[in-house]
């Protein structure tokens, strides 16, 4: 159904920001880790991230948070170990701001902001170590604290800039007030923010981005994979370890519901000699030269459909036509994120 060609092994670039140059699309890699199921293999994972680099990917996602109760961190440690063969050809990206609230018995547990400068500062050091180099590419703070005026933790990022940890910095689910304040400080490179099909509040920031010049990193591209139409009411997921399993658009209710926004996203795939999943990852694509998403997987038939999406190309008017179906067609609520816990913010 959808193009079978090897990829070149040089994917097409774009610029985050002012000169922060990464593949089209990236590899989100949280799921080889966390929140989609048991961590998965890691012999299996170091070969998929070699095949990554070699299909063309040079943009490469994590956190500090990424890993399972047992090992808090198992992410970082697997791209360092697996990526660092490489690390001269790629872009590594990561963040720290958060942690989880053990004491929630939730599938997705509920997120504990900390957006100190103490505890920027005290993180880096720990995934420099992790990731097995000397200084990140890319380094978010993974949630915004409200604790904490913005122009603190912006501050501890241009600390970070001027002492070589780190050569950029950005945002994940930011607005655009907090956005233009922590700019003030420091430059933001990139915003990394929900964007899908199926939940598409941010594009009222696009114009501060463009205006500001800062590039949109779209996690979740595909609606937690929903939206590569691979999914039916009789689809598994382990209750414990797999958000997908507590995820409205996974439900019964929720594929019912969502019917009809998949056979359209077939037949468009259909007439374009592709598959659901190339067609969403296109559309971001089109909309703006500066949006870069980054989907995940854990597997190399997924990561080369991904990667391939770059060679569909739509028309100016298959885009609004795509706007118009997405604003007219029925759909479930979509998974939002994780909650803020309301409970204690910062630990000493």
């Amino acid at each position: 159904m959808y193009r079978q060609s090897e990829v070149d092994e040089t994917m097409n670039t774009r610029i985050l920001g002012k000169d922060l140059k990464v593949s089209e699309i990236g590899l989100g890699c949280m799921g080889m880790s966390h929140a989609y199921g048991p961590a998965a293999d890691k012999g299996e994972m170091t070969r998929l991230l070699a095949q990554a680099v070699d299909m063309g990917y040079t943009f490469f996602d994590t956190a500090e948070v990424y890993g399972t109760p047992e090992n808090p961190n198992d992410n970082e440690e697997l791209l360092g170990r697996a990526l660092k063969p490489f690390r001269s050809r790629i872009v590594l990206a990561s963040k720290c701001g958060i942690r989880f609230d053990e004491s929630s018995d939730a599938v997705n547990k509920p997120l504990i902001p900390d957006g100190r400068p103490e505890t920027i500062k005290r993180s880096i050091e720990g995934s420099l170590k992790r990731l097995q180099t000397d200084c990140l590419d890319l380094y978010y703070i993974h949630r915004v604290d409200p604790d904490v005026p913005i122009e603190e933790t912006a501050g501890a990022m241009k600390e970070l800039i001027e002492q070589g940890k780190i050569t950029h910095w950005g945002i994940s689910e930011t607005n655009e007030e907090t956005l233009r304040r922590a700019y003030a400080v420091c430059p933001v490179t990139a915003v990394q923010n929900r964007y899908s099909m199926m939940y598409r509040e941010y594009e009222a920031l696009f114009p501060v981005l463009e205006e500001l010049q800062v590039g949109f990193v779209a996690f979740s591209p595909l609606a937690n994979g929903f939206l590569s139409a691979r999914y039916n009411k009789d689809s598994h997921f382990a209750e414990r370890t797999d958000y997908r399993s507590a995820m409205p658009q996974f439900t019964a209710e929720g594929m019912d519901q969502n019917q009809e926004l998949i056979q359209n996203l077939l037949d468009i795939a259909d007439r374009k000699n592709a598959t659901p999943a190339q067609i969403s990852l296109a559309w971001m694509l089109a909309k703006k030269p500066w949006i870069v998403p980054i989907p995940g997987t854990r597997k190399y038939s997924r990561l080369q459909e991904n990667a391939q999406a770059a060679e569909v190309t739509l028309t100016k008017e298959e885009v609004k036509a795509l706007d118009r179906m997405l604003e007219t067609v029925p759909m479930s609520q979509v998974f939002g994120g994780s909650r803020v816990s309301e409970r204690e913010k910062h630990e000493p």
